[in-house]
This record gives C-alpha cells, structure tokens and sequence, in this order.
C-alpha cells in the first residue's frame, strides 16, 4: 500500500528520541484531513462529529502493525489488547498521538512508544465516581453481611445477626489519582476515616514510606494504584501480614498489583478478614481458580467503572480531545510516559 500524502504529519523521529523532547502537550500541527485509526472493539465508538473532518480507518490485531505507519492518531478502544505493545513501529512514521479510552495505559506503553516524541492521552475523569460508588457498595456489603443474607434467603433460612457500623472506621486508600480521590470523598461521606497514599507525600496525601503503618490500622484496604515497575506485586504476603485480622481488602486497579497466590493464602490463613476483587492477573479468570470458592471473596468481572452508558461517555471524551488537537489546542489527560500516569496536580 502506497503511503498517503499527508504522511509528514506523523512522527518519523528515530525511536530512541527521548520522551522530554516535547515541552508541551500539542503534537505537530494536523493535515487537512488526518488519519485516525481505530483498535476496534464492539461496540465501536460513535464518531460521526468526526465525518469529513478525519480519514478513519480500523484495525484489529492482525492488522494494526501494517496499518499504524498511516495513522496521525491512533485511538486504542479495545483497552483490553495489548498488541499497541508488540506493534509499535520503531523509526520511521507512526502516529503523533494516541489515545486510550481507559484510566491505566500499562497494556500499550512499551520501551519505544515511552522513548517516542508519540503523545498518549487517557480515558481519566469517566470512571472516578462509577468505581469510588462500587468500593462503596462493596464496603457496606461486607459490613452488612450482604452476600450472606442472600445465601441464606435462597436456603430460605431466618437467622438473625447483628452487623458492622461503618462509620468510624478507617480506610487505606492506595493510589491518590482522581479515581482514588473520588473514593476517598465518598468513604468520607458514609463517615469513614480515609488515609490517602500517593507516590509521594502531599498536602492529603500520604507517602509510600507510611504504607506500611497506614495498614497496621486499616479496617479497609483499597487498592487502586496505577500499574508501575513500582507497584507490581505490591499487596504480597507481607503486606497481607500486616493487616489486621478484621480487615478487608478491595482491589479495583490492576491485578497484577496483588500476588494472587498470596491473597489465598492470607484469606484462608485469617490473616485478613476477606476481599472484593474486580481485577486479576488474568482475565478473564479462569475457571479453576481457587478465588471463585474462597469464602468471604467477592470476585466480578472488571466492571465497577462501567456504568449505563460508559463507551458512549468515553467517544465523547474522545471527540472533544480530537476536537481541540485538530484546533491546535493543548490537549489534556496526557500521560506521562515514564511514570505511566498522568501526573497529579
């Protein structure tokens, strides 16, 4: 396929071009009429705005390596895949942006597109209150003895049984982005006391170096760090060692921030209380996982952003950011490449 004329919009920088090279948020001025590529997933994402205004071509991931040299803009809207990783050019053309309509972006930043002058934007700011409203449902659930209830309606058994305030308690939040302030704010509003831990400490904010100490106390531990070379394995069997016997632990980050093997083994040891997984190591989960069995473990299917009408939110997130790179606007949600996030303010 011959490439087409408005090629030299796009990056053709050798790939070792350091990240930095970029002072601002605004890729190179667009063509007339840009390239934007779509990873697909179903449903596809409603672009008619973009009708007349962007040439769109699709892909899936067989054909996304022969198709991103064309692209000016890559949209990744199936966040599931990770072939962005294994088909990112080196030198030579590729996109000048890309955009991922999820909050993490560990699936496609690898070593070249992190070195690239490509700039990657995210979903940020969709999902903060669908997720910080699950961790909430989720928490009075297990202080309400909710599951069990249900248990023992279908047995049709009446037992009575006394439950926990929640008010008063304390919560360790891990990850102090927008979604984990969002939880936070709404921790506080049934009345928890709420420790917040960030990479590094600010005015709200706790440190990495009180972790530790914050889950000695924690009643409830919350886990929704972005994915780093940092933070993998990060909840392990001795942070599980350090949690009271009371406590529970939610995690709607990334699965691979908890050693699984780990989790079981503090679960069915006592070492904590039980845990609401929304994420895993590998999804979907299989089936002969022990987390399926564990008693007082919640496990559901990567779903506590996704709301009644998320992915047409996430197309309108992504037409407006379109919109302004193509008015040469800065554009927002830019991820810094190195950490892996988009830095807090």
């Amino acid at each position: 396929m011959s490439e087409p004329a408005h090629s030299e919009a796009r990056s053709d920088a050798p790939s070792d071009a350091p990240s930095e090279a970029r002072s601002d948020t605004r890729p190179e001025p667009p063509p007339p009429e840009p390239t934007l590529l779509v990873l697909d997933a179903e449903p596809l994402p409603r672009l008619g705005r973009l009708t007349g205004r962007a040439r769109i071509l699709h892909a899936d991931e067989s054909t996304l390596a022969e198709q991103l040299p064309l692209a000016d803009v890559l949209l990744v809207w199936d966040f599931s895949s990770h072939a962005v990783r294994h088909a990112w050019p080196g030198a030579g053309p590729r996109p000048r942006w890309v955009h991922t309509a999820s909050a993490g972006a560990d699936h496609l930043l690898c070593p070249e597109l992190v070195e690239s002058d490509t700039v990657v934007t995210n979903a940020r700011g969709v999902f903060d209150q669908p997720i910080a409203e699950y961790v909430a449902g989720l928490v009075l659930a297990f202080a309400k003895q909710l599951p069990r209830t249900l248990e023992l309606q279908r047995e049709r058994v009446w037992r009575h049984r006394e439950t926990q305030r929640v008010r008063g308690t304390r919560a360790c939040v891990v990850g102090s982005g927008p979604i984990g302030q969002a939880i936070a704010r709404t921790l506080k509003a049934l009345g928890l006391r709420v420790a917040l831990v960030g990479r590094t400490a600010r005015e709200g904010v706790h440190g990495q170096d009180e972790l530790d100490r914050l889950l000695t106390r924690a009643d409830w531990v919350v886990s929704v760090a972005p994915l780093t070379d940092d933070t993998r394995g990060m909840f392990d069997a001795r942070r599980f060692g350090l949690m009271q016997p009371s406590a529970r632990f939610v995690n709607v980050g990334r699965g691979q921030l908890v050693v699984e093997e780990d989790l079981v083994d503090a679960v069915r040891k006592r070492w904590i209380a039980g845990a609401a997984l929304d994420v895993f190591e590998e999804e979907p989960l299989p089936a002969d996982s022990p987390l399926w069995d564990l008693p007082d473990v919640l496990v559901s299917p990567h779903m506590s952003g996704d709301v009644v009408g998320w992915r047409d939110e996430l197309g309108e997130q992504f037409v407006e950011l379109y919109e302004n790179w193509a008015a040469g606007k800065p554009l927002t949600n830019v991820i810094d490449k190195k950490r892996g996030y988009v830095p807090g303010h």
